[in-house]
């Protein structure tokens, strides 16, 4: 049985975000779609969430943001946004998302890494590149502005690290 999903409202969590394409449909192997969901991506940052990271596989996206109010609200911008933007600049009437999509609340500084590490990892298990950096649809690859990891995450990160180090 899947737990209740947690009301994210503007509380300054993190979260890994997964949303799969209809039916699993390869649609992001089209450069021009690919592109145009990145771009997207870029812009709702900073007015519904803070951006930290992101990768487009062929048939799904994987992000972690941080929602300025409910995460339900930020990932329609992302996927409705997609959507509108597919039909008004590429003509594209095709269905793009199943519908919903999964999280999970990033809880400390060990749990953002993994996600992170999975999260660009993700291309290069898939066979699409030999290293994150290769591979051009992630945040990996060099070029895309991000916003900065958490305060919360960043200071437990600094003190995890001491801590392993001395």
């Amino acid at each position: 049985m899947k737990p209740t999903r947690e009301h994210a409202t503007n509380n300054s969590q993190t979260y890994f975000v997964t949303s799969e394409t209809w039916g699993r449909r390869p649609k992001f192997r089209a450069e021009p779609w690919a592109k145009l969901f990145i771009d997207t991506l870029h812009q709702y940052r900073g007015s519904a969430y803070l951006l930290h990271e992101f990768v487009v596989m062929p048939d799904h996206f994987h992000v972690i943001i941080t929602p300025k109010a409910a995460l339900e609200r930020a990932v329609q911008y992302i996927k409705g946004g997609f959507s509108h933007r597919l039909k008004v600049e590429l003509g594209s009437n095709a269905e793009v998302w199943q519908r919903g999509f999964s999280d999970h609340r990033i809880r400390d500084a060990a749990d953002y890494d993994k996600h992170l590490h999975y999260l660009r990892l993700n291309p290069v298990k898939a066979g699409l590149c030999s290293q994150p950096e290769d591979y051009t649809y992630s945040s990996a690859s060099p070029g895309f502005e991000l916003d900065d990891v958490p305060q919360w995450l960043r200071f437990q990160r600094a003190v995890g690290r001491a801590s392993l180090s001395g």
